[in-house]
């Protein structure tokens, strides 16, 4: 598609690249928060009330959390003039994991994100990725109370060589960003990589 039109003046403006990222992880890893803390505009947030029954959802780790994603998380930033990126979070639980297909469709690349108080969590987001061929960063939400090192982080989930570890609080806007273009940077290095290898 031609990225420059012209409007009723005859004058060129450019028509922004947007792309899709998913943003995804364990239940209670904090995927809602950051949506909401980087989006430039109002975030789509499909969250519900924790039924309260037995075995449907684990609250070991985050025995604070009352509500839940049940489709997606949806937000929107703007990194230039000519690139936005739109923002799917994805549900955590098991329950729900019928829609990453659709939410995958299309998407640039996906950001992992990891609590350590529950890191065996964010597994089967990695192992999604890793079976589809998405590139993917790991960017571990950072409590108070919870530090570790990255390659610590990386080491412990057994990553390929190469996969970023980011630490960041999902909560500050500025973190949550430099998460997105950490993912951006590596979808470019991986490409530059494949295309001089053929």
């Amino acid at each position: 598609m031609d990225s420059v039109r012209s409007d009723r003046n005859g004058a060129s403006s450019r028509i922004p690249v947007a792309l899709k990222i998913l943003i995804a992880g364990g239940f209670g890893a904090g995927k809602t928060t950051m949506v909401g803390s980087v989006s430039e505009i109002r975030p789509l947030q499909t969250e519900e009330v924790l039924t309260g029954v037995s075995g449907a959802d684990s609250v070991d780790g985050v025995e604070g959390k009352t509500t839940t994603t049940v489709t997606m998380d949806f937000g929107r930033i703007t990194i230039t003039e000519d690139l936005q990126l739109y923002l799917f979070g994805t549900p955590g639980q098991d329950r729900f994991w019928f829609l990453w297909d659709e939410l995958s469709q299309g998407a640039l690349g996906a950001v992992v994100l990891a609590d350590t108080r529950r890191l065996a969590d964010c597994f089967p987001s990695i192992d999604y990725f890793e079976q589809r061929g998405t590139p993917f960063v790991v960017a571990v939400n950072c409590f108070e109370e919870q530090r570790f090192a990255a390659d610590a982080v990386g080491r412990a989930l057994d990553l390929d060589p190469g996969v970023p570890v980011v630490l960041f609080d999902a909560r500050e806007p500025l973190g949550a960003r430099n998460v997105l273009i950490e993912l951006v940077e590596y979808v470019a290095r991986r490409q530059l990589t494949s295309a001089g290898s053929r």
